[in-house]
């Protein structure tokens, strides 16, 4: 059965929020806040938060620089990833991906139909691995935050958490490019 297994120690990740929107602003983002909120009382860092607005080109660029920082493990967004002309998050991510992470969207719709019954189809959250930094795309919702950060994230990112979570592996993220090196 999953849990935590308090003889473990707890290690805190970097963490970095990115806000998608045309509108908003540090001053009213409750998303935003939502998540570093959470992030900050599990123990984790917030290392950086931004807001961009819904561009592919500067979507894609923060979340790549991002990606190339030793200090940040995890990237979250949030925002964008409906339907709409001016949603295009998962666009800007999903060629950024080494790895797919087909199960969190799944994970995070159960999760968000126990809530909102059919209207969690208007969401493409989706999520990857890119340049060994996990990457998570949410809907701009403070109600879809909490319910990622804690259905989800909180505890695979809990080394604690078992029987299997997202820290543990974390070290071998780029063993593909380590045995490359060698050559």
């Amino acid at each position: 059965m999953p849990g935590l297994d308090e003889t473990r120690p707890f290690i805190p990740v970097g963490i970095a929020v990115l806000t998608v929107s045309d509108t908003r602003t540090l001053a009213d983002d409750r998303s935003g806040d939502t998540l570093a909120a959470r992030i900050k009382e599990a123990g984790h860092r917030l290392v950086d938060r931004a807001i961009v607005p819904d561009d592919r080109q500067a979507i894609a660029s923060r979340v790549k620089a991002w990606t190339e920082r030793d200090d940040i493990d995890v990237v979250i967004t949030t925002g964008g990833t409906g339907f709409t002309g001016r949603d295009v998050t998962p666009e800007a991510l999903e060629p950024l991906f080494e790895k797919r992470m087909d199960g969190f969207s799944e994970v995070f719709h159960r999760i968000s139909y126990d809530k909102i019954g059919t209207s969690t189809i208007q969401s493409r959250a989706t999520a990857g691995v890119a340049n060994a930094t996990f990457i998570f795309a949410l809907p701009g919702s403070p109600g879809a935050c909490k319910d990622a950060w804690d259905g989800i994230l909180k505890s695979q990112f809990d080394y604690r958490h078992m029987p299997c979570n997202f820290v543990e592996i974390m070290p071998r993220l780029d063993e593909h490019l380590k045995r490359g090196a060698g050559k």
